[in-house]
């Protein structure tokens, strides 16, 4: 197999044996909803430059082919850049004329599924599944564009610096969206006993594959560096990514949001990066609620990990606590 598929520039083939039982082709989900989440990040920034920024085709093909020449090149910016230029017979861009209702085989959808078995916050390719769902009610959404309305989109700022903070916002969600399937990898790899060679599969899709990208070149040596890395977040390359490109991102998604533009895949990135990031959530209050409805128990900052309690919250409810039950 190694001798006739897809090789990189040195040489290097895109295929090996992953594992058995079944890694090969859980990895191959994973590519897969991977891929789900950058066609929608692509998306996310094609409608904020045509709806916000009111750019033709033509200008946004020129800010792909940009993209494409930087960190950002990858099979999909490429193919992107291509499709904004192609022109139908009468002389518009063909694009337009496509019917805006997303098709899909399942593999973002599978998933996703596998990350709540696993317990994993695979939150931008759900999104992605999930927008694609939203764009399949055309009927409805033409009906609720009648009756449903936003604010008046009206952009007053510096053009070409929204454009560079778009490119930003893709690319600090791209990393969220690998370092989310790497932890379902890893979490699955737990589950089914296998040894997964992370960084030979960063090394795998870097050729003759949608996701093929300059990018995976750096998820290698975050792996290599350190084969136990938890989350690529942690990375120091991509942490310092993410770091200067988070400002961008950040009025990318506040711009989106006031002007009422979708932005699912970008802004759920954002939250899970923030979210990671903060040492105390408001969960806390969540498991106050449970214990009171429930008596689904909680534990203590001042205990050990592992000790559950029960609060008789209306002194009603007796000592009764329920089961454990953690994805």
């Amino acid at each position: 197999m190694q001798a006739i598929c897809a090789k990189v520039e040195d040489g290097s083939p895109c295929c090996d044996w992953v594992g058995e039982n079944g890694a090969g082709h859980f990895v191959k989900m994973v590519h897969n909803g991977i891929e789900y989440g950058d066609m929608q990040l692509i998306c996310e920034a094609y409608q904020l430059m045509r709806d916000l920024l009111g750019m033709s085709d033509d200008e946004m093909h020129d800010v792909f082919a940009q993209w494409n020449e930087g960190e950002l090149d990858s099979y999909l910016i490429e193919i992107t850049r291509d499709i904004l230029a192609y022109k139908d017979e009468d002389g518009s861009p063909i694009v337009e004329k496509i019917l805006d209702t997303a098709g899909q085989k399942g593999t973002g959808k599978w998933a996703s599924i596998a990350a709540l078995d696993e317990g994993i916050p695979l939150t931008l390719i759900g999104e992605a599944v999930f927008s694609r769902c939203l764009s399949a009610i055309k009927e409805e959404r033409v009906a609720a564009s009648k009756v449903l309305s936003g604010p008046e989109i009206k952009f007053e700022g510096d053009k070409a610096q929204f454009i560079k903070d778009i490119k930003d916002a893709l690319y600090a969600a791209k990393i969220v969206s690998y370092a989310q399937g790497y932890t379902l990898m890893r979490a699955a790899a737990k589950t089914y006993g296998w040894n997964l060679n992370y960084g030979g599969i960063a090394l795998m899709w870097r050729g003759g594959c949608i996701i093929r990208s300059v990018f995976l070149g750096k998820i290698k040596e975050a792996y290599d560096s350190n084969p136990e890395l938890s989350n690529l977040l942690l990375d120091p390359y991509f942490k310092d990514i993410i770091e200067k490109a988070q400002a961008g991102w950040r009025r990318v998604c506040a711009t989106a949001l006031a002007n009422g533009i979708p932005v699912p895949a970008m802004t759920t990135a954002l939250s899970y990066f923030d979210g990671f990031r903060c040492e105390r959530l408001p969960a806390n209050l969540l498991q106050a609620q449970r214990d009171y409805f429930g008596a689904h128990t909680y534990e203590r900052l001042d205990a050990p990990r592992g000790q559950f309690f029960h609060t008789n919250w209306t002194g009603e409810g007796g000592d009764t606590a329920a089961t454990q039950y953690n994805a």
